[in-house]
């Protein structure tokens, strides 16, 4: 037997990560085992539905994702963690029902979560290391081929909702999640109940109807996919259901009455910066190329890239109708170096120039 299966016990030990956890930040930290063959079941099903659309990422490395030890060999517990990112005094109604406002999907309103939550998760571990001495472990914020909505519900975070986000009935859906793989073994916690029963408000609310059944979704309809992981052309018979969402969606969430729950995050790194929270879509498509990298260093948006970013602009001014100004900022990238945003701007001046 080594140092850290006699000292301190495994329970002692479950509940000092936890509270080690809550003071690094997290709101919550819960802890499960490697089964995940129901989750398992689901993906592969979702997958041979196609479901993933060229989100090829999701069937490229076979079963690691839903069987941690091929991941991470000797993988025997996983600490799961949430943190909160509702940002405080946030009117996301407002935005969305202004045509010439940009709507950010709200977890990208602040600084890139992954880096920052990657580092508590790390900071975690050296305690856990402190406390029982090395022990194999790797962290991972949607990072890897990893199952972290499953994971999560296993370990008692929440339980999957209809809109397939994981809800907390104490937190409603805005947060996000994190893992550590450990070769620790530890007490499990319990998975909660699902507490949707009969509601489908996030199932009526998706603008694209992509939650094509509870529980299920078709990411080839789904907006987020569509702004951030589509790199061609947005299909045209969804892009007036886009509205003036340049950058992810949030309505299923929004809908979610588990949310009433919800509290703002205390992370000051959540806070909207550059203003996005209340930002204009006729200043941001004037952005070139330099200032979209400048003003979103540090922010998950970048990873799109300028291209795709005036791309999902153009949608929303074509849906914004013949309001002032937006002809004239249409026809200014009428000429574009690229036929991606041409395209998506002769589209948008053929449905606001009267």
């Amino acid at each position: 037997m080594n140092e850290r299966d006699r000292h301190p016990d495994a329970g002692q030990l479950a509940r000092r990560i936890k509270a080690w956890g809550r003071e690094l930040g997290f709101q919550q930290v819960g802890i499960c085992d490697t089964d995940l063959g129901r989750a398992e079941r689901r993906l592969q099903a979702w997958l041979a539905d196609g479901h993933h659309g060229e989100m090829e990422y999701m069937a490229r490395h076979g079963l690691k994702r839903s069987r941690p030890p091929l991941l991470v060999e000797g993988t025997r517990s996983i600490v799961s963690v949430r943190m909160d990112y509702l940002p405080a005094d946030d009117d996301p109604a407002a935005v969305l029902g202004d045509p010439l406002a940009a709507y950010v999907s709200r977890y990208a309103l602040g600084r890139d979560y992954h880096k920052l939550m990657r580092n508590r998760l790390q900071r975690l571990a050296r305690r856990i290391e402190q406390a029982i001495g090395p022990f194999g472990y790797r962290c991972f914020v949607d990072s890897a081929p990893v199952l972290e909505k499953p994971l999560a519900e296993k370990a008692g975070l929440g339980w999957r909702g209809k809109h397939s986000n994981l809800v907390n009935r104490r937190a409603g859906c805005w947060f996000f999640l994190g893992e550590i793989y450990t070769d620790l073994s530890l007490p499990l916690d319990t998975p909660e109940a699902d507490h949707c029963g009969r509601c489908s408000a996030c199932i009526d609310a998706c603008p694209t109807g992509a939650i094509v059944a509870p529980y299920r979704v078709d990411a080839r309809r789904c907006i987020s996919y569509l702004t951030i992981e589509l790199a061609g052309p947005i299909p045209v018979s969804l892009r007036p259901l886009l509205g003036n969402r340049i950058y992810g969606c949030d309505d299923c969430l929004l809908a979610c009455p588990w949310n009433r729950f919800a509290s703002p995050t205390p992370e000051p790194d959540f806070a909207p910066r550059n203003g996005l929270d209340r930002a204009r879509l006729l200043a941001l498509f004037d952005w070139d190329e330099k200032t979209f990298l400048k003003r979103l260093e540090g922010s998950p948006i970048r990873r799109i890239g300028h291209l795709r970013w005036l791309r999902n602009i153009a949608i929303a001014l074509g849906n914004a109708g013949p309001a002032p100004g937006v002809a004239a900022a249409l026809e200014r990238r009428r000429g574009h170096p690229s036929e991606l945003v041409r395209e998506h701007v002769a589209w948008a001046l053929e449905r606001v120039v009267e």
